[in-house]
C-alpha cells in the first residue's frame, strides 16, 4: 500500500516479497559504506527476512520502502527520539545503484519528510551524514535541509576515524 506516490513510483510499507529485491540492491559496499554498521555487508538474504520480521512488529511504522512499480529500490525511515527529545527524529535512506543520480532520493527525502511532519507531529528532523558522503548532503539541501555543523571525528566506520554533518529541518507547521 501506497503511503506517497511518487514520479517514479511510491514510498510505501515494507511487505515480506520485497525479499530478494532487498538482498539484491542492499548488498553493495558502495551503499554500506555510509550507512551505519547496523546496516550489514556482506547483506544477504537472511538479513532481509529479518528486516522485514523487525519492520512488521514496528508500532507505529517508521521505516519504509522505495519502489518502483516492479521492486524495491531503497529505504527510508526514522528514529524516533524520546523523553525531551520526543519531538525529533533522526532521518535515514539508501537507494540501489542503479538508481543514482536521477532525483529519486531528492524527491523521496522531499515527500516523506513533509509526510513525517505529519503523521508523526514532529518539529524537526535531522540527519548525519559522514562528511565524505556528498551526494547525501546534496539530497538533504536539495530537500530543505539546513547545515548545522560539523561533528569532527564522530564515528568510525570501516576502520575509518569520520566527521559527520548535522543537517535540519524544522516544522514550519509547529504541531505543539
Amino acid at each position: 500500500m501506497a503511503i506517497i506516490n511518487t514520479s517514479f513510483g511510491t514510498i510505501r510499507y515494507w511487505s515480506i516479497h520485497d525479499a530478494d529485491a532487498l538482498a539484491k540492491y542492499a548488498n553493495n559496499r558502495k551503499i554500506w559504506i555510509n550507512l551505519r554498521d547496523g546496516f550489514p555487508f556482506p547483506y544477504t538474504i537472511e538479513h532481509a527476512r529479518e528486516f522485514l520480521a523487525m519492520v512488521a512488529q514496528q508500532n507505529p511504522v517508521t521505516f519504509f520502502a522505495i519502489a518502483t512499480p516492479e521492486e524495491v529500490i531503497g529505504g527510508i525511515g526514522l528514529t524516533i527520539n524520546t523523553d525531551v527529545h520526543r519531538f525529533t527524529a533522526e532521518l535515514g535512506y539508501w537507494l540501489a545503484e542503479p538508481y543514482w543520480g536521477k532525483g529519486i532520493m531528492s524527491e523521496s527525502v522531499t515527500r516523506f519528510v513533509g509526510f513525517a511532519f505529519e503523521h508523526f507531529g514532529l518539529v524537526r528532523i535531522y540527519a548525519e551524514p559522514y562528511a565524505t558522503n556528498a551526494a547525501s548532503c546534496r539530497v538533504l539541501r536539495k530537500a530543505g535541509f539546513e547545515l548545522e555543523g560539523r561533528m569532527r571525528s564522530s564515528v568510525i566506520k570501516d576502520g575509518q576515524i569520520l566527521d559527520q554533518f548535522l543537517y535540519a529541518k524544522i516544522n514550519q507547521q509547529n504541531p505543539i
